[in-house]
């Protein structure tokens, strides 16, 4: 049987497992002592759902040929967070010149600034949903000293007032609204992490 972690063929030796289910406990006590998880588990080509975790796990190891997990590690998180905080602190500081973009013209200069905070306004909270696996490390991240889940709320008005604003091609507020409300918050955020 092969058994593979992120894409990389494990040398393993199997010692008193004789299922499934004996190796996936096995590998998530190697996963805890490594600040690692286990996120995916694909056996033989199929993904296994929470559904099907119990009865794939009194398998014969004997009749499978291939279990491939997809792990992450606290580290994993960390480096992804020291990048986003990066990356906030440059949208932090384009959103404050988008006003002067939109008001000289520069439409396809204030679209990219807009795609790109939306992405990473994604790739944050997936970092975050990601990190909740490990709440004794980030579970008391906060940011301007609320939640993430309070943060977001207040967080989440000012977008859809942004997105609205840009549907109705409001460059005034659109400006407005990059510069003294989303600004200051990516800023926050950017601050928060540089804490953990």
């Amino acid at each position: 049987m092969e058994i593979y972690a992120n894409g990389n063929k494990l040398d393993i030796t199997l010692e008193n497992e004789k299922n499934v289910g004996d190796l996936f406990k096995s590998f998530e006590q190697e996963c805890e002592n490594n600040d690692a998880t286990t996120v995916g588990i694909v056996v033989d080509g199929k993904n296994i759902t929470a559904e099907e975790f119990d009865s794939v796990s009194m398998q014969e190891l004997s009749a499978v040929e291939k279990i491939e997990f997809s792990v992450i590690s606290q580290s994993d998180i960390l480096a992804e967070f020291n990048d986003e905080s990066k990356e906030c602190d440059e949208l932090s500081s384009q959103l404050t010149e988008l006003s002067a973009k939109l008001q000289s013209g520069k439409d396809r200069e204030s679209n990219v600034l807009i795609s790109a905070l939306a992405a990473f306004l994604d790739k944050f909270c997936h970092t975050v949903t990601v990190s909740s696996l490990f709440p004794e490390k980030f579970g008391t991240m906060k940011i301007n000293g609320a939640s993430i889940k309070e943060f977001f709320s207040d967080f989440s008005q000012v977008l859809n007032d942004f997105e609205q604003a840009i549907e109705v091609k409001d460059t005034i507020l659109m400006g407005d609204l990059a510069e003294y409300e989303i600004s200051p918050r990516l800023s926050s955020i950017s601050e928060a992490i540089k804490e953990i």
